[in-house]
């Protein structure tokens, strides 16, 4: 599968998704990039704007197992890997696969769930695999997390601490539709919920190709260096006292590759690294005291080192092997 046929696999995926998902097609490719690069998504937005809807809606498009995980302070690691049960008939120990072992889940308000089981999901998310009793079970392929905070409420919540932040590929906000949306809206949930008419449009070998693809598409050397200078921009500014991590380049570099291959291109240009660098860096920056009293946000900042790095000329179809 080459580039045109992602770009094709990705429209059908996102008509499909916008049946329920109204007016917010930039988040849901967005979204669709980090699934095609295998990497997780943190969902930063307040209650009712359609997080969970975005995630059942996503799975129903790509066939894919769905399982949601609502985080509370007193949910344990074995809530979300599963444990084991020992059995009187046979006399041995049966693993009970956690809800984790779905393809695509959601976890829901992962900041209300206590430090160590924010830690076995996020082990879950970089390893792909869960340690129950010494035995070791590989999670599905594909497999997606989008976690959900809501950014307004810390009563009762353990926010993340930056270093699992950075395992995230993408920060995304949905927002709140605009005046036509909502109406629309309210119109298409008077008599069901659209979300029942949904139905898969591509197939798992589909999905796997499409992955396998955007590892395909090119990059050029002076692409790779544009990506590494954007980020130490981030950890030269003023306004930041931890810039990006080495994390956030390699998923700044896959992102490029992915938004380049939803474009219909076998081929990244330095438009595809800006249009992924926001969300892709933004999460990873610690902001430094004064910048946080003069509310400067982190997603200010990426805009202005896009603006100040130079951008590499001459990349383009011919460059391409």
């Amino acid at each position: 599968m080459k580039a045109q046929p992602v770009h094709t696999f990705a429209r059908r995926v996102i008509e499909n998704v916008e049946h329920v998902i109204l007016g917010k097609r930039p988040v849901i490719e967005k979204l669709l990039v980090a699934f095609l690069c295998e990497g997780h998504v943190l969902i930063e937005d307040v209650p009712g704007v359609g997080k969970t809807m975005l995630a059942r809606a996503l799975a129903a498009s790509l066939g894919c197992t769905f399982r949601r995980i609502q985080f509370t302070p007193d949910m344990l690691p074995s809530d979300v890997t599963g444990v084991s049960i020992f059995n009187q008939k046979t006399q041995e120990f049966e693993f009970r696969p956690g809800p984790i072992m779905a393809e695509i889940v959601l976890a829901d308000e992962i900041n209300r769930a206590p430090p160590k089981t924010q830690a076995a999901l996020l082990e879950a998310m970089e390893e792909r695999q869960v340690t129950v009793e010494g035995e070791t079970h590989r999670l599905p392929r594909p497999f997606l997390v989008l976690a959900t905070q809501n950014p307004i409420e810390y009563e009762g919540t353990f926010p993340l601490p930056e270093a699992q932040l950075d395992r995230f590929m993408m920060r995304l906000r949905l927002g709140y539709p605009d005046r036509a949306d909502e109406v629309h809206i309210l119109e298409s949930q008077r008599q069901h919920h659209p979300i029942e008419d949904v139905r898969p449009v591509v197939s798992r070998e589909e999905i796997l190709a499409a992955q396998e693809a955007v590892r395909e598409v090119y990059v050029d050397d002076r692409i790779k260096t544009y990506v590494v200078d954007i980020v130490r921009a981030t950890r030269r500014h003023p306004s930041v006292y931890l810039g990006a991590s080495p994390r956030g380049s390699l998923f700044l570099f896959k992102g490029a590759r992915a938004w380049a291959a939803l474009q219909g291109r076998t081929y990244v240009l330095p438009d595809d690294v800006k249009a992924v660098a926001v969300e892709v860096l933004a999460h990873r920056l610690i902001m430094t005291p004064e910048a946080r009293i003069q509310q400067t946000l982190q997603e200010d900042v990426i805009r202005e080192v896009l603006g100040i790095v130079p951008v590499p000329g001459g990349v383009g179809p011919d460059a391409a092997p």
